[in-house]
């Protein structure tokens, strides 16, 4: 739902890849999760060790290689809006 989307744990997430990356994550909400997917620019690649204190946080996490790049991303519990 739209609480689901907004929750602090998740935007507080997706904020803080934004600053580490230098671009907007993306949201996308799921049955029983959300997951946010960033794009690995130099910038994010040049501050990881941070990045993967965010991405840390989510029940989940993890790296994927795409056609355009890779992509980290994590999933928060839709249920506390927290890792599990």
């Amino acid at each position: 739902m739209a609480e689901d989307h907004q929750s602090d744990a998740v935007q507080d997430a997706a904020a803080q890849l934004e600053t580490l990356g230098g671009a907007r994550p993306r949201i996308i909400p799921g049955p029983g999760d959300i997951r946010i997917e960033a794009d690995v620019t130099p910038r994010l690649a040049r501050n990881w060790d941070q990045a993967l204190q965010v991405l840390n946080r989510g029940t989940d996490f993890g790296l994927t290689l795409t056609d355009t790049g890779q992509v980290a991303w994590l999933r928060i519990s839709r249920e506390t809006g927290t890792r599990s």
